[in-house]
């Protein structure tokens, strides 16, 4: 027997409620995309509109799993930013850019390759949009520094964030969310997805090398 909690199957019903809370989240998503409001009030504000309009009850928003708020993620993402917002004055995330830039000795693409493989790690261990935002100075000042453009080095760490961050389960918030619903453990996605993370950033190494070359 396994310890996982017996969910009732609920039929799915394409009722007026469904088409309701679809166009609320087209609606509220098409507006987050174009910026003109900021994406917070934008959220809480289709949040709200849920709970007006009854497509959910307030008990159910709160208080059941299956379909409000999964307060598990909510937690977690907290302790996560309270975490990286104790670590960032130590300047520990610029150390590691500035002994990453000096492994590259100075070389455009080792470099490139270094900061993708270190932006690939601590997005395993952060969030991978905070550990983009972390290293993005460092990297503009480097590429300056060696008077060379940042934005593919930036695209660069992007990618490898992306990639990086599937590692784990704190690696990227839709893992979390996931790991959540399906009552998967943090081991879990070390062993199903490092080794294909490892596969990945491989490759995508060599990718870069290619085109580095090519252009």
């Amino acid at each position: 027997m396994t310890n996982e909690p017996i969910v009732s199957a609920q039929p799915f019903v394409m009722d007026t409620a469904f088409w309701t809370a679809t166009a609320i989240f087209i609606v509220a998503y098409a507006i987050i995309v174009s910026e003109k409001v900021h994406k917070t009030v934008v959220a809480i504000f289709a949040a709200s509109l849920m709970i007006v309009l009854k497509i959910l009850e307030q008990h159910e928003a709160f208080h059941v799993e299956e379909l409000g708020v999964d307060w598990n993620v909510i937690f977690l993402l907290i302790s996560m930013m309270v975490i990286i917002n104790l670590m960032r004055p130590s300047g520990i995330f610029e150390y590691i850019a500035i002994k990453s830039a000096k492994l590259g000795k100075g070389e455009p693409f080792r470099i490139m390759a270094i900061f993708a493989v270190v932006t690939a790690v601590l997005s395993a261990l952060l969030d991978n949009v905070t550990t983009v935002l972390l290293i993005t100075p460092v990297t503009v000042l480097i590429a300056d520094a060696l008077e060379i453009d940042p934005i593919p080095y930036l695209i660069s760490c992007a990618l490898a964030s992306n990639i990086g961050g599937t590692a784990t389960l704190i690696g990227d918030p839709p893992n979390i969310m996931i790991a959540s619903k399906a009552y998967l453990t943090f081991m879990d996605f070390i062993y199903h997805l490092t080794p294909i993370v490892i596969v990945l950033m491989v490759v995508y190494i060599l990718t870069i090398k290619v085109i580095w070359e090519e252009s």
